[in-house]
């Protein structure tokens, strides 16, 4: 058994009546043949994972990805709690999207957070109805893309603080960033793509800290990519900012060597970074600096997905492939503990959304996993429940999986 949230990692049996923990105890005599009694000899049962944010292509795109087959997918991936970023389309920007989207994920297992817009039509310069949008309950906002104009988001920033809820921004200094495809190194010149130097990264956290420090708002630091960001983010906490940070998983076991075969499927944004990034993003986690690991799930067909690496759309899908690859690189290779990853896989996700933690305790529901350390699998097109299948990870045998979820 798993529980990060008390730091509990032990050996011990459990027994659940109509999804509620009954009891917790090394040993529980059974004389009820009615109760189903599972061999989890070698599993772990821990609690389910929460995803910081993720794309949802329906409204708009449900060819990529529906409402269904995403919340599909984060179950059979662990996962209990999805959060929505607000790129649909139309926008997440108003209280009927939020009333729409509510009633149309009601009836999944899989329990949806919803982003609110910061402006219409996303990092625009109006802002959205967001006082409309915080009493329709959304979790947070944001644009979940860099905006140019700083003067707007102080703007917004000061606006948004009365809510108390979290801001997620993207800090990229676009005019830094150019066109760049992937992270400025000697690689990307050996590979002939254009690069995006870190200090477009570096200058909008910078930015985006000082005028946080005024505004007095949290906010949440989506995407973090470079080593220096993590000096960026670790200075700001030791000042006492209320800041949040994140890291997309890919970023934590892949970096810019990967992209020689300049698979679409390795597009991102912010690119991959060089192997002191990666390095010092996984300290980051380790550390607590970098609070979560976001899947940041995003589908796209087959036909977006096969152009060349500069053309393809940036992203992956990730909820049924996170876990396995996260528990095999990092937790196997004693990278991070099962505690730490855990802990950035499902408390600190909901403390970055300013949630309760799932608690693995007597008389609380039983929002948990069980996951085989040791069960291998193959990544098809067919074993997917994701509707798409962009992911470098295609046809490749994982080790680990999800053997089941209980339904909220």
């Amino acid at each position: 058994m798993l529980n990060p949230d008390g730091g509990i990692d032990k050996v011990t049996d459990v027994l659940v009546d109509q999804n509620i923990i009954i009891q917790i105890s090394p040993k529980i005599d059974i004389n009820d043949e009615s109760i189903e009694i599972i061999n989890s000899k070698g599993l772990i049962f821990a609690p389910a994972l929460v995803d910081l944010y993720s794309n949802s292509s329906e409204p708009g795109n449900e060819q990529r990805e529906t409402l269904q087959t995403l919340a599909a997918s984060a179950q059979a991936g662990g996962f209990s709690r999805v959060a929505i970023l607000p790129n649909t389309q139309p926008v997440i920007d108003n209280l009927n999207m939020v009333s729409w989207l509510k009633t149309k994920t009601s009836v999944y297992n899989t329990e949806f957070y919803i982003w609110g817009s910061l402006t219409n039509n996303l990092a625009g310069e109006t802002m959205a109805e967001l006082a409309s949008l915080a009493e329709a309950g959304v979790v947070g906002f944001t644009d979940n893309c860099p905006h140019h104009n700083l003067q707007l988001v102080r703007k917004l920033l000061e606006y948004t603080q009365p809510f108390n809820l979290p801001i997620a921004l993207v800090p990229n200094n676009l005019q830094l960033n150019g066109n760049g495809v992937v992270r400025e190194s000697n690689t990307s010149i050996g590979l002939g793509l254009q690069g995006t130097p870190t200090i477009a990264e570096s200058v909008a956290i910078a930015s985006i800290l000082e005028i946080a420090s005024v505004a007095k708002t949290t906010i949440h630091l989506m995407r973090i990519s470079t080593a220096r960001g993590v000096e960026l983010i670790q200075q700001a906490k030791e000042r006492g900012l209320s800041v949040t940070a994140s890291v997309n998983w890919h970023h934590l076991l892949l970096n810019t060597e990967q992209i020689a075969n300049y698979n679409p499927n390795l597009r991102f944004e912010p690119p991959l970074g060089r192997e002191i990034d990666r390095l010092a993003l996984l300290a980051g986690v380790k550390s607590g600096i970098i609070d979560a690991i976001a899947i940041d799930h995003q589908a796209y067909t087959y036909e977006e997905k096969t152009v060349a690496f500069a053309q393809a759309p940036t992203g992956a899908i990730g909820l049924e492939l996170a876990l396995p690859l996260l528990w095999q690189n990092l937790v196997m290779t004693g990278k991070l503990s099962a505690l730490e990853l855990w802990q950035s896989l499902s408390v600190n996700p909901l403390k970055c959304l300013q949630k309760s933690p799932i608690k693995l305790e007597v008389g609380k529901r039983a929002e948990f996993i069980l996951f085989s350390p040791q069960k291998t699998w193959k990544v098809s097109s067919s074993r997917l429940k994701s509707l798409s299948y962009n992911t470098y990870w295609l046809d490749q045998q994982l080790q680990g999986k999800i053997l089941n979820s209980i339904d909220l």
